[in-house]
């Protein structure tokens, strides 16, 4: 089915890494300013060719939140993923978007278009009625979600730019119609032709390929290459004013339209010239719904320039981090390399091509991340006096300090809340962490193992272990049983050392009691004053819930539906208690994977 990846497997997976990290980039520089025009922004900030804001930890937002977990239909549903149907597309939203917040924009019925497509899904019209003209008006189902959501899909199936449109489509139709569909379409065989394209005009030429020639959609991407091959003055500038005067916001209705941004899209391929950094710095120069067109650039070209065509300015403040909001706590603490393995993976079983040796190498563990793709760091952070670099599928360290992974979020980690997350643990007491870690120092080097536990703010250290001159080997490291709240994970070199970190996991068997006396309430409320409350370790679909005193107090009119714990655990015993006061039914789910499985 897929010749590329049967022939460049291993190139493959590093640049759907560099296709996924280009659109995080994308998203995180255009957040500050999504929705300002360009004469704000030039007034403001001038040429966007940096971060205008510094995040911390950047949290969830719907643009990665749409690829990451929409994908997972792929993962979900039995059988010839081809023969995928509208209907269990719209069961995968139902699945993981929690009802009312996070995941993407709740701007009210008939208002957004993925609010209203949810509410129409909830109340039993099934895709693609759901997100049709016929349904919600022509208006609402051609807004940018259209194309803002459906990136991996083009990851999963590359160099097939028809087959890739086809599938997504049926992603698309969920919430989206015409020229949103259209838009889609476009996008996703933009990048999956990426893989294997020679110029950026072979690329636009196959997101045409895929779309009806008598589309708006076509004729603005038409109008603005003509532009630019008749533009002697070669200025994005008056492109973008030719833009703006004959497909501006004021011509085409609804809060975000599609067809606008896509112009702004088209511009920044050409005049960026396929060059990752300048397309992405004129794109956001140019304004209107910036996070989502850099995010689809960053795509396209990550993917077509690989990661070396990413400054390293762009790359290092995100951190590999990629946090989510869906319904399942486990689910929305990730890296960007972890997620765009399992994109590739995927595509690999599409095609039906063997996964390498040496990416297989995670098998039997719960988590584990290792450091194969160029670049990545898999959000490791480090403390103390340290050089740290990428080398041979390693991360080499100079200096001495602590290496540690989060494993848990709170409110107070994160620096914007407009798609607010909500977090249970990666790992838990009963469980292991293990590094793997070489000595290249020319001298042994004693080390150990540390990790923090919240609740009592203490770092926890384990007894010293000495690793040999040359030695390569892996700590494997037990959290004790309890009711501790792990939200850190390391290792600690007291001296001055060369090492190699080739690899970190987490694996064992849970031993925890969940004490809600020790949680409290996340109050996010860093965007227009307006609070979100999020209980720890929870996550929550519908109904009220609070803590109080010993209890987790939940109210509901329908279903009220909280979830906590580790995703995919398929050996375990629980014990609760439960104390109904109204109702006439109250449940315990076990051996949850979203609020329909």
């Amino acid at each position: 089915m897929n010749d590329y990846i049967t022939h460049h497997t291993e190139e493959y997976f590093q640049k759907t890494y560099a296709g996924w990290l280009g659109k995080i980039i994308g998203i995180r520089m255009g957040s500050p300013i999504e929705g300002a025009t360009y004469d704000q922004i030039k007034g403001k900030y001038g040429f966007i060719d940096r971060y205008v804001q510094k995040y911390e930890d950047y949290a969830a937002d719907d643009d990665s939140n749409g690829p990451l977990f929409f994908i997972r239909a792929l993962l979900d549903f039995p059988g010839e993923k081809q023969n995928l149907t509208p209907k269990e597309m719209g069961e995968t939203w139902l699945n993981y978007v929690c009802n009312g917040h996070g995941f993407f924009w709740w701007g009210g019925y008939g208002v957004s278009t993925e609010h209203t497509a949810y509410l129409n899904l909830k109340n039993g019209i099934d895709a693609p009625l759901s997100g049709s003209e016929t349904m919600n008006g022509k208006t609402l189902a051609e807004q940018i979600g259209g194309q803002i959501f459906v990136d991996t899909w083009g990851f999963v199936l590359p160099g097939n730019p028809r087959v890739a449109a086809d599938l997504a489509e049926k992603m698309i139709s969920v919430s989206h119609d015409g020229e949103g569909i259209y838009g889609g379409r476009f996008v996703v065989a933009a990048i999956s032709s990426a893989y294997c394209a020679r110029s950026v005009d072979e690329i636009i030429d196959a997101g045409l390929s895929v779309i009806p020639e008598d589309c708006e959609y076509r004729k603005v991407v038409d109008a603005v290459r003509r532009y630019y091959r008749n533009d002697k003055e070669q200025s994005w500038e008056g492109c973008y004013r030719f833009i703006h005067a004959n497909f501006g916001y004021d011509k085409y209705p609804g809060n975000c339209h599609i067809i606008p941004n896509t112009a702004i899209l088209i511009l920044s391929l050409l005049y960026g010239g396929g060059n990752y950094n300048q397309s992405l710095f004129i794109c956001n120069s140019c304004g209107w719904d910036t996070d989502c067109n850099a995010g689809n650039l960053g795509s396209i070209l990550g993917v077509f320039r690989g990661i070396e065509g990413i400054d390293a300015s762009l790359i290092e403040p995100v951190k590999d981090l990629l946090l989510a909001s869906s319904a399942i706590g486990y689910l929305n603490i990730n890296t960007i390399s972890e997620t765009a393995e399992m994109f590739s993976k995927m595509g690999c079983s599409l095609a039906s091509v063997e996964i390498p040796v040496r990416w297989r190498d995670g098998d039997g563990h719960k988590k584990y991340y290792h450091f194969l793709l160029s670049h990545s760091r898999n959000a490791l952070r480090f403390e103390g006096p340290m050089a740290i670099s990428s080398v041979s599928g390693a991360l080499k360290l100079v200096g001495n300090g602590r290496v540690f992974y989060k494993t848990y979020y709170s409110v107070s980690d994160l620096s914007d809340s407009r798609y607010d997350p909500s977090f249970s643990p990666l790992i838990y007491p009963g469980e292991y962490f293990c590094f793997t870690v070489g000595n290249d120092s020319g001298h042994e080097i004693p080390m150990h193992c540390s990790y923090h536990e919240a609740h009592s703010n203490r770092e926890i250290k384990t007894e010293e272990t000495i690793l040999q001159q040359g030695e390569t080997t892996t700590i494997r490291q037990k959290i004790a049983p309890g009711d501790g709240l792990v939200d850190r994970i390391g290792v600690v070199f007291p001296v001055d050392s060369k090492v190699f970190v080739q690899s970190f996991s987490i694996d064992g068997k849970v031993s925890y009691v969940l004490d809600f006396s020790k949680e409290h309430e996340d109050i996010y409320g860093f965007n227009n004053g307006k609070l979100h409350k999020e209980r720890s370790q929870m996550s929550f679909s519908d109904g009220y819930w609070e803590y109080q005193q010993r209890d987790l107090v939940g109210s509901c009119t329908k279903d009220g539906e909280t979830f906590t714990g580790e995703y995919g655990l398929v050996d375990y015993e629980m014990t609760t208690s439960i104390t109904p006061l109204r109702g006439t039914h109250h449940c315990v789910c076990i051996r949850v994977q979203g609020l329909a499985r």
